[in-house]
């Protein structure tokens, strides 16, 4: 004979194992904040930023950061951008850029 299915079982297995998932990419995305140097932000200038990147159609702009943010994941520039950065004067240089540098960065 057949084992019933526990689908209760199952679905607590599932609804566990998205839980997990989704704690995992928050402390991934806090883990990147603080890598980049964005966690010098205020909640609200980092909140902003998010919005306008998100919001951005322009191909151009979305091309060049990801190239960036390719360079960045492969480690070379990472360490000489954030460390320019906080050399700048950190948090007057960071909220004053962080809108410009999206609308220069593709222009």
């Amino acid at each position: 004979m057949r084992k019933p299915r526990n689908y209760d079982a199952e679905l607590k297995a599932l609804e566990d194992k998205a839980r997990e998932l989704k704690a995992r990419k928050v402390q991934q995305l806090g883990e990147l904040v603080i890598a980049t140097g964005a966690d010098a932000l205020t909640a609200e200038e980092l909140a902003g930023a998010l919005i306008v990147l998100a919001e951005t159609t322009d191909a151009g702009k979305r091309e060049a950061w990801a190239k960036r943010g390719q360079a960045f994941f492969r480690g070379k520039p990472r360490r000489s951008a954030s460390t320019s950065d906080r050399d700048n004067g950190g948090a007057q240089t960071q909220p004053g850029g962080a809108q410009p540098a999206s609308g220069t960065t593709g222009a």
